[in-house]
């Protein structure tokens, strides 16, 4: 992708909007942007923000513009579209906390084909209608596209008010919200009205949300908009990565709903189960393969049974802690769960499945805080962090098992 200094020369994008005289810095950000998601699909391979949504559906009736127009033709005129939505929350945090709000609607213009619009809680007037804004509800969010579109007359940013709220949750009930227009300096401007209801079954929606590629008639995203966004969705819409674990398998059916709540990586290694389960349970060679063990001290006698401890220094040196990890649950050449302790940092509890494949065999880890500061991390920062770590733990411990460690 090749860029002037002024002009844009994007396929598809159009002319340069005043003042997009920094492709490189957008183009940067927007990579960067992408690998952020990238390492949270480690965490969450399926949508690694707005994980957990409701489904939606109902129409948006546009009345059109009175007194000023916008420039974007499907604004300006008016016309009733149907719309599915998705309403979920950007982090995913407890209800109890507030988060950025999310609206995705996948509106099938009057006209014909179909338009994906995200808005997101942010604020209504200058600056706060660029800037996103955690809610703890509905009920007092703004909603905006965040960015402009380009129409005929220059940028346009779109806006959504609610006006009416079901007396229950939101899915019992008729959600009405107030449909705005404005251009980034000026006031908003309404133009409609959406009404959504939950899905008969208010469960999420599979949608896949493009608003680059599925744009309103008349607008078009502007090249800078389209440069910050598009890895990011890339990203984050393409598969998983391969050693991430998403569901367990028959053989491993005790690690199944650990694998749904904890930090889950998995390898296929070129080495029998018999092999890799022989560098296991050599508690001295522990240093070699677990990313952040630095030495070894002492090992029980009756290691890895149920109960046995090994005694081992986290960090470098002069910074070295001294703790242990100790076995709560064991099975013998396939399955180990231990307490991995490293205070004043806490402990984690960490298990690791061995399935053997025809002479190969598949190792997976899974790990999460249970106890002290680490628990503390917002569990969509953690988990990519102890994801990375865990997939050279496994690199480290296939090297071992293939160089016969521990025979």
């Amino acid at each position: 992708m090749k860029h002037s200094a002024a002009i844009d020369q994007t396929p598809g994008a159009g002319p340069a909007a005043p003042g997009d005289v920094t492709p490189a810095v957008t183009e940067t950000a927007g990579r960067a942007f992408a690998g952020l998601f990238r390492m949270l699909k480690l965490a969450r391979p399926d949508r690694p923000i707005h994980p957990e949504g409701i489904g939606l559906a109902g129409r948006l009736t546009r009345t059109g513009s009175s007194g000023a127009t916008s420039g974007v033709e499907w604004l300006d005129t008016p016309g009733i579209d149907s719309v599915k939505a998705r309403f979920s929350r950007s982090v995913g945090l407890p209800q109890q906390l507030p988060d950025i709000l999310g609206l995705a609607l996948r509106i099938t213009p009057s006209s014909g084909g179909i338009t994906d619009v995200l808005f997101a809680s942010t604020g209504w007037r200058l600056p706060g209608r660029f800037l996103l804004q955690p809610k703890l509800d509905v009920a007092s969010a703004a909603f905006t596209t965040l960015m402009p579109y380009r129409g005929a007359k220059g940028p346009v940013l779109l806006g959504l008010r609610t006006s009416e709220l079901p007396a229950g949750p939101l899915a019992s009930g008729e959600w009405v919200l107030n449909f705005y227009w404005a251009k980034p300096a000026g006031p908003w401007r309404e133009c409609g009205e959406l009404r959504l209801r939950a899905e008969p079954a208010p469960a999420d929606t599979p949608l896949r949300f493009n608003p680059l590629e599925n744009q309103p008639p008349g607008a078009q995203a502007y090249a800078w908009t389209r440069r910050l966004r598009e890895h990011s969705y890339r990203a984050a819409q393409r598969p998983a990565p391969a050693a991430v674990a998403t569901s367990a398998p028959a053989s491993a059916a005790p690690a199944a709903t650990e694998r749904n709540t904890m930090s889950t990586v998995s390898q296929l290694f070129n080495s029998p189960a018999a092999d890799v389960w022989r560098v296991i349970a050599d508690g001295w060679l522990y240093s070699g393969w677990v990313v952040g063990t630095s030495r070894i001290r002492a090992v029980d006698d009756q290691w890895p049974a149920e109960g046995a401890r090994l005694h081992h220094s986290v960090g470098g040196w002069p910074l070295v802690i001294d703790d242990s990890t100790q076995v709560t649950t064991v099975e013998p050449g396939r399955r180990l769960e231990v307490t991995a302790r490293g205070w004043p940092m806490g402990e984690a509890k960490v298990v690791i499945t061995l399935e053997d494949q025809d002479g190969q065999c598949r190792v997976t880890i899974s790990e999460d805080a249970v106890r002290g500061p680490g628990k503390m991390i917002p569990k969509f920062l953690r988990d990519p962090l102890i994801a990375v770590r865990n997939r050279e733990t496994l690199r480290r411990l296939e090297l071992m098992a293939a160089g016969g460690a521990g025979k």
